[in-house]
């Protein structure tokens, strides 16, 4: 038994022990769940700048659907069986899913948008990141995933969200540079 499979029937086989964390663990693996949080979010957003608001949501977006379809296309290419169709004996909360576990798509997705506001909002990671360790694990609770498919997932989608970000605030019109005041400008003499 690797390692892989040591992880996963140690995060997998406490499924089934505890309704409490079948229910959080099922809960978090739905994605229209994350609906009202995004929301809000987007509402206060357009509430602080609108700009921002409107550019960066339109630029989430992207990079969350095209980490989404870069992670589908890998699965193509590695094509590693979910763990709930190699393992008999993987706890399935919810189904086993397609038929290729790496990477995980859920596991991407947050990670791009976690890192995609931690560039732009520092402030965002405490808030984002442990929701994005949440929803990996519970993918590894549910059987639908090993831990490294998690992993590679929020490899993947930490560089691109991240990346994007990064280069948004490079452009001008996204962020515009605070003018230095006149006390912060180099005083210059005459001579």
């Amino acid at each position: 038994m690797g390692l892989d499979e040591l992880l996963f029937r140690g995060i997998n086989g406490m499924a089934g022990r505890s309704t409490v964390l079948d229910w959080i663990g099922i809960e978090l693996a739905k994605p229209g769940n994350l609906l009202y949080p995004i929301l809000l979010a987007a509402a206060y957003w357009a509430w602080v700048n609108w700009r921002e608001c409107l550019i960066g949501g339109a630029m989430l977006a992207a990079v969350v659907g095209a980490t989404d379809a870069l992670g589908t296309q890998l699965k193509g290419l590695v094509q590693r069986p979910r763990p709930c169709m190699t393992l008999a004996d993987a706890h399935q909360l919810l189904g086993c899913g397609g038929a290729f576990s790496f990477p995980s798509n859920h596991a991407a997705n947050t990670a791009a948008a976690a890192a995609f506001f931690q560039v732009l909002y520092p402030q965002s990671g405490w808030i984002a990141w442990p929701l994005v360790a949440a929803i990996g694990i519970s993918r590894v609770y549910i059987g639908a995933h090993y831990l490294t498919d998690v992993i590679g997932g929020w490899m993947l989608g930490g560089l691109l969200g991240g990346g994007t970000a990064w280069l948004l605030i490079q452009w001008s019109w996204f962020r515009p540079a605070v003018r230095a005041s006149a006390q912060e400008q180099p005083v210059r003499t005459v001579t």
